[in-house]
């Protein structure tokens, strides 16, 4: 029998899924067992999505296995458009109208929660970390990808297409995946740090925060991917500033990691940049990059809740 509380909450991500088992409940969550492994890549959007619920079906089996027991529920989020259960669309995974719920409740054998791990990630900030007590705010995790959860009024904005800042317009003019040109999401992500430093140096990187050691320590290609970074998020977040007025946009995923060396030419450059807008305050989140497996935790209790 599962302990009274214990969820399996994974964050499935567009380089790496994190699985946690959360114990303590909504109001305390308490992260007890970690594991994170490479997303699958498959030939197509399909296969990859039918790799992402066999691979946390394996996860669960994996826990329960080496935590004695399964959990009670099982919160699962993923990038891209998501609404009612399905996976409407992934930029970076590929899929189109996948029915994620649905095919996770038939391959794990518990009850499951389903949603955009971005939303998630906003949800845990809000209730519990960085946004907690505000009323109008963005979370904003940098990852593979760039999405934003809006919290607008005191209430969370749950459209499945509502935020996806990654993929406006800054002007660099280069073609994003997604189909449009310049958008922030192809220079400023961390996995597009990490691409424009390879592609501009030939050197491989792990990620983003190689890049960021590199510039300390004097690269000039390296500085240049950072400062166009930078300059990228700074006209996102004006962009977030002049149509939402948020009070706090907290930045999350991986590039967030870097701390100091990402918010503090972020906020000198919005300081130069904003006007009449209201300044929001930056602030990197509470939960790191476990934000999006909080959310997902939070939602499977909100799943089993009598």
């Amino acid at each position: 029998m599962s302990d009274p509380g214990r969820v399996l909450a994974v964050d499935v991500g567009g380089t790496w899924t994190k699985a946690a088992v959360v114990e303590g409940g909504p109001e305390d969550p308490a992260v007890r067992a970690r594991r994170r492994v490479r997303t699958p890549r498959c030939a197509d959007g399909t296969e990859n999505a039918e790799a992402v619920v066999a691979l946390v079906a394996e996860l669960a089996a994996r826990f329960a296995e080496r935590d004695h027991g399964p959990v009670e529920a099982v919160g699962v989020v993923v990038p891209g458009i998501v609404q009612d259960g399905v996976g409407v669309h992934s930029v970076n995974l590929g899929w189109r109208d996948y029915p994620f719920r649905e095919a996770l409740a038939k391959a794990v054998g518990a009850p499951v929660a389903f949603g955009h791990d971005v939303a998630a990630a906003g949800l845990a900030e809000w209730r519990l970390g960085a946004a907690r007590g505000l009323t109008d705010v963005v979370v904003m995790p940098i990852g593979t990808g760039i999405a934003s959860a809006l919290i607008l009024g005191g209430r969370p904005l749950t459209g499945g297409y509502a935020g996806e800042i990654g993929h406006v317009d800054i002007g660099h003019g280069e073609q994003c995946p997604c189909g449009q040109r310049g958008c922030l999401d192809h220079v400023a992500s961390a996995a597009s740090v990490a691409r424009r430093f390879g592609e501009r140096s030939g050197r491989t990187v792990r990620g983003s925060a190689e890049v960021l050691r590199a510039a300390r320590a004097g690269d000039r290609v390296a500085a240049e991917v950072w400062d166009e970074a930078v300059t990228a998020l700074t006209r996102g977040v004006l962009l977030l500033a002049t149509l939402l007025g948020p009070q706090r946009v907290v930045l999350g995923g991986g590039l967030a990691l870097a701390g100091e060396a990402l918010t503090g030419p972020l906020n000198r450059r919005l300081t130069e940049q904003i006007t009449f807008q209201r300044r929001p305050e930056l602030r990197c989140a509470a939960f790191g990059a476990e934000s999006g497996c909080i959310g997902a935790a939070l939602l499977a209790w909100e799943a089993v809740a009598p």
